[in-house]
């Protein structure tokens, strides 16, 4: 490197660009979403200010169909796997950032599209396949209808 290359390189001073301030990890559990969790938790810390998470993960919804007390009784579990499963994300993501989690019930793929919208998320990011009814049959068809529908970038985790 030339020698005014180099006083021209060390006189100038930081810049920090912020691509992300609040990301959304679409999360379920399975090993790409862990995989993805580990992937934001880096990312958002090399954002300055840290990036804020949100965790959302989407689980079936419950049939009223059911009555009492078949409902709540269903309702309760899927609700404590739903607050597992983030619980598990938060550690996968570890320290140093601020994560927010949200337990939805619903088709996937809506519930993801219509958090990042309301909360404003400028990234979504979401494993290859979940842990759905067809795992592993195709290219995760929630995944397909994120990266079709969102209005922020989607980032996919293979």
């Amino acid at each position: 490197m030339s020698t005014y290359l180099r006083a021209y390189v060390s006189t100038c001073l930081p810049v920090t660009i912020t691509m992300f301030t609040h990301i959304l990890l679409a999360y379920d559990c399975s090993p790409l979403a862990q995989k993805a969790a580990k992937l934001v938790g880096d990312l958002a810390r090399q954002q300055q200010p840290n990036a804020m998470i949100r965790i959302v993960c989407a689980v079936e919804p419950v049939s009223a169909d059911l009555g009492e007390p078949n409902f709540s009784k269903v309702a309760s579990e899927r609700t404590l796997k739903g607050q597992q499963c983030v619980s598990d994300a938060a550690k996968l993501i570890g320290e140093g950032v601020d994560v927010h989690t949200e337990i939805l019930f619903g088709p996937a793929a809506e519930e993801i599209i219509n958090v990042a919208e309301v909360r404003h998320c400028d990234l979504i990011v979401i494993g290859l396949r979940g842990e759905g009814k067809l795992k592993g049959l195709l290219l995760g068809s929630q995944t397909q209808k994120v990266i079709n529908h969102a209005s922020c970038p989607v980032l996919v985790v293979r």
